[in-house]
């Protein structure tokens, strides 16, 4: 749809004829009349007259924006004042000029283009929402999966190193008291958030999760809080949010401490009046959600040095639960590796029966900055490399564990350090790839640097 505007009907009459054969075609003699047009039918292309009684082309243009962002804008002119083309260029987004008198092949060309453009732009935005929705619902459907339901006390380290942890979550599973994670990364905050809400009276409902750190501001809004149609460039349509798809459940907000100054407030008129706004409205929707946050960060400083609101802070910090890292709760090591074990082996249909009792002592041995995720991934990695029939031993584990194992009680220097550490990859190398030439490869070495490097190590 072509939307034409000229303050003369005998212009009008022209580029109907151009472009009817193509196009529906839509008139108005002003600009005034053009933005009622628009608001009431929309179109893909406005095609103006550059100088007109009342509203320019231009003016018409920049208040086009707010109505139809989308559109490809083109004006026809015979006015030759550079800095007001440039001007215009710059206020109205204008695709293309047309001189006065017009070539009717050569206007019927750019509007083709310009319609084809807006085509190409409207399929690639609605492309970009259903791979956006896609991924979402597969990113929530594996954690669905992945993290089945599961009572507080089968959680591993439950009576162990997590258990002053659960204890304090059983005093809120049947309240709506917003919870508030402190835990380093990788130590779980988000399965045992979501066995908060699995084990209390909103488990029928949703739990929905969002990386607060992983999205930038404008996106971040979207994603809680949901938008309307032409909220922005790309908004083909109304979009629910997370806030909106947790009613009646959970929301878990993870990284809480990344988020902007501006999200920060917005989050909190959200707990405190219950109620969200999408992004291009200007109505208020109710929400009935619980909030459990989660940081690794240390909020309260933050707060002192202005990062993080001390209001939201306050209504955060409610029911604070720190999760310890897995360095203070190493007795729990042995039963998260035998879990992983089974989950890996299980998974890579892999016939690695157990670990052995050197390849234990080293884990328990090692600080896990990663904390269990770091845990869970050495495991993986582990089942992968390992031969079917036989357990995982220490040359299945990655250097930095068996370097962290070996360390004799006096502290090594630094040559040393680097020495023993260039000793254990030339080893890895040459048993996995089974040549001097590929271990070279390997490890971004010519073979003869190896061999000389082989030698020094000879008695």
């Amino acid at each position: 749809m072509v939307l034409v505007v000229d303050d003369e009907p005998r212009v009008l009459d022209a580029l109907e004829a151009i472009l009817a054969a193509d196009f529906r075609v839509l008139r108005a003699g002003h600009g005034e009349e053009a933005l009622r047009i628009l608001e009431a039918e929309g179109a893909a292309v406005i095609l103006t007259d550059y100088r007109m009684p009342g509203m320019t082309g231009v003016e018409l243009l920049r208040r086009s924006q707010e109505i139809a962002p989308d559109a490809i804008r083109i004006v026809l002119t015979a006015y030759t004042d550079v800095d007001s083309l440039m001007d215009a260029i710059n206020t109205g987004r204008i695709y293309h000029f047309i001189p006065k008198p017009w070539d009717p092949n050569e206007l019927l060309v750019v509007v083709r283009r310009a319609a084809e453009r807006y085509a190409l732009a409207q399929e690639n935005a609605r492309l970009r929402d259903e791979l956006e929705l896609a991924c979402n619902a597969l990113q929530r459907e594996a954690a669905e999966v992945r993290e089945r339901p599961l009572a507080l006390e089968k959680l591993v380290g439950a009576q162990t190193g997590l258990r002053g942890a659960i204890e304090l979550a059983r005093r809120v599973l049947d309240s709506d008291t917003t919870v508030l994670l402190l835990g380093e990364t990788g130590t779980g905050k988000e399965l045992f958030a979501r066995l908060i809400h699995e084990n209390g009276p909103r488990r029928a409902a949703k739990f929905v999760a969002q990386n607060c750190g992983a999205l930038p501001e404008s996106l971040l809004e979207s994603e809680l809080f949901g938008h309307a149609r032409g909220a922005f460039t790309g908004a083909t349509g109304e979009r629910k949010g997370l806030f909106e798809e947790a009613d009646g459940g959970t929301i878990f907000l993870d990284e809480i401490g990344e988020m902007s100054p501006a999200m920060q407030l917005r989050l909190l008129r959200v707990i405190q009046e219950g109620e969200i706004r999408r992004v291009g409205t200007s109505s208020d929707r109710k929400v009935n959600v619980r909030v459990i946050a989660a940081t690794n960060a240390d909020l309260e400083a933050d707060v002192q040095v202005g990062r993080f609101r001390k209001d939201l802070y306050y209504r955060l910090n409610v029911f604070p639960i720190r999760l310890p890292p897995l360095r203070e709760r190493v007795e729990d090591i042995p039963a998260l590796t035998d879990y992983f074990l089974r989950v890996y082996r299980e998974r890579a249909r892999r016939a690695v029966p157990s670990i052995s009792p050197e390849a234990l002592r080293c884990l328990r041995a090692y600080p896990f900055p990663g904390n269990v995720r770091e845990l869970e991934n050495e495991i993986e990695r582990a089942v992968a490399l390992a031969d079917d029939g036989r357990p995982i031993g220490l040359e299945h584990l990655s250097d930095r564990l068996r370097v962290a194992a070996e360390t004799p009680a006096t502290p090594l220097t630094l040559n040393e350090a680097i020495e023993r550490l260039k000793r254990r990859m030339l080893e890895d190398a040459l048993r996995e790839c089974g040549s001097k030439t590929r271990a070279a490869e390997r490890l971004g070495l010519s073979r003869q640097s190896l061999q000389q490097m082989l030698r020094r190590r000879q008695p």
